[in-house]
């Protein structure tokens, strides 16, 4: 019976339907990256005022004919997205050492983020929530925590956790990881170095803003203040802040975009198949 059960399952975790919710959900990221990274270069040129966040996306989508379809679209995406990624907790990734609990913990929590980013999308597009900037949730978040016993200590937790995941991204680029998870045999020679160029650019872009979110959150520990704690949208204005100014911003905003455009590739070429 047990053993019916799993081959049953895993027979749906490799289904055609969770094979396109998937790829459907690549495209969704793809698309709200580049939205985030598009409005990071207008913050920075100063010639936008859209949060360069989820939520920012959201509103400078749903603005235009079409957009709330388009949202719909991305909130479906996400969902599937969050399922497969729900199917890797239970039979691994594809990829190399994809059984490990590591990897499974790697998958649980994305899971838990893209159904994050659907539910807020759904409640945005029913007109029973609103979507709150990150900055707000981040800070709202780490107050939260901070109210129990500990919970600085679980802050820091976080933000460790967090920069950890940055610099597991930055060096997952440089060493050119993230090609075990895609079928480069199934690609031309030209398409092979178009996706590595996007991917060592994109993926280090991404994290180190992840390094740099989480860093905040380590310093909002250390000072017992939640207000110090970021969201994305806040963290590409600190990093416009920096010495290097807004031309900073604009790098990493574009290498934003780059990950979005690389997130279009993966919806094609990823490896799909449960471990």
């Amino acid at each position: 019976m047990k053993r019916g059960v799993k081959f049953a399952g895993r027979k749906a975790a490799s289904s055609r339907w969770l094979e396109g919710l998937a790829r459907g959900g690549f495209a969704a990221c793809g698309v709200n990256y580049m939205l985030v990274g598009l409005l990071a270069v207008q913050i920075a040129l100063g010639i936008g005022g859209k949060a360069a966040d989820a939520a920012g996306a959201v509103h400078a989508v749903a603005a235009h004919t079409g957009g709330l379809v388009l949202l719909w679209l991305v909130a479906v995406g996400f969902a599937g997205l969050a399922l497969w990624r729900l199917a890797e907790v239970v039979y691994g990734q594809a990829s190399p050492n994809g059984q490990t609990v590591t990897k499974r913990l790697a998958s649980l929590g994305r899971a838990l983020m893209y159904i994050a980013l659907c539910i807020g999308i759904v409640t945005f597009l029913l007109g029973v929530g609103s979507q709150r900037s990150g900055n707000k949730q981040s800070k709202d978040f780490t107050a939260t925590l901070m109210s129990f016993t500990g919970g600085r200590w679980l802050v820091l937790l976080v933000g460790l956790g967090v920069v950890g995941v940055g610099l597991s991204m930055m060096v997952e680029a440089v060493r050119r990881k993230f090609v075990d998870n895609l079928h480069m045999t199934q690609m031309s020679a030209r398409t092979r170095g178009t996706v590595q160029a996007l991917g060592i650019v994109g993926i280090f872009a991404r994290g180190g803003v992840f390094a740099v979110l989480g860093t905040f959150f380590i310093i909002a520990a250390a000072t017992f203040d939640s207000k110090q704690a970021q969201g994305l949208d806040g963290t590409l204005r600190k990093i416009a802040s920096t010495p290097l100014g807004p031309w900073l911003l604009v790098a990493v905003a574009l290498g934003l975009v780059t990950f979005g455009v690389y997130s279009c590739f993966e919806a094609r070429w990823r490896k799909t198949e449960p471990g």
